[in-house]
């Protein structure tokens, strides 16, 4: 019976290789595991999808998430056409996320923009999504305007569009403001990538000293970390770490 279903086996094993190969290095992870996944396939593939790919917050089910890694384009395609056939909230808001996925930043924000009307006029996710895609076209004023129109919403507070407005509103001149936001944003043990962007912040305001000091105790927090928050914020971790040694 083994050696019956063992060619299965061994070609779940190189789909697996390829999903992880391909998310790892879309997402620039370690290339210890790609080294990892090569020279131990099937449990390689196993760790690497339940420590990077599961646990991933933007990945919203595996299956959809397996299928845009593996054909992002084939995806977007299959939602043009489904907002093609109907035009709806839903499928205009399934296909602006993609295009943002994909960094097709115009397309997001002509599809977000579409759909703020009606009942949705002020609908919190695509407000927020909206954020993000002014951020990435450099469209500092309108991050500032979108974040103010829910600045209020109990979810807003610890999320990554207030973290953006916090920088636009440094870019567009308000840089008392925009510390006042960074503050909001940070404490110990959480919010490592607020408290990262702070640090950059401080350091663009020549606050060098400052801005080591919370480097630093970003780095030092790392060893009191339980398993999983030390993995979820590895990279803010390590990107500390890094700005420490150029420092020194």
């Amino acid at each position: 019976m083994f050696f019956e279903f063992s060619p299965y086996i061994y070609g779940a094993s190189l789909v697996l290789q390829a999903i992880c190969v391909i998310h790892c290095i879309r997402r620039n992870n370690q290339n210890k595991w790609i080294w990892i996944i090569v020279f131990l396939p099937f449990v390689g593939s196993l760790a690497y999808i339940f420590t990077e790919i599961i646990s991933t917050r933007d990945i919203q089910t595996v299956g959809a998430g397996v299928s845009h890694i593996l054909n992002p384009k084939g995806t977007i395609r299959r939602l043009e056409q489904e907002l093609q056939f109907a035009d709806t909230f839903q499928n205009r808001l399934a296909l602006a996320d993609a295009y943002l996925a994909m960094g097709e930043v115009q397309k997001a924000v002509t599809l977000y923009e579409k759909s703020l009307t009606g009942n949705f006029v002020d609908n919190e996710h695509v407000l927020k999504q909206l954020i993000l895609a002014y951020y990435d076209a450099h469209q500092f004023e309108k991050v500032v305007n979108a974040a103010e129109k829910i600045y209020t919403r109990p979810q807003f507070v610890r999320s990554r569009a207030h973290i953006y407005y916090a920088i636009a509103l440094e870019k567009t001149g308000n840089v008392q403001k925009a510390e006042e936001e960074f503050l909001k944003l940070g404490g110990r043990f959480s919010q490592y990538k607020a408290r990262y962007q702070y640090a950059k912040f401080l350091q663009r305001q020549q606050r060098f000293h400052e801005s080591v000091s919370l480097l630093s105790e970003i780095k030092k927090e790392e060893s009191h970390l339980g398993p999983i928050e030390r993995r979820d914020n590895k990279y803010w971790i390590q990107l500390s770490a890094q700005e420490l040694r150029q420092k020194s």
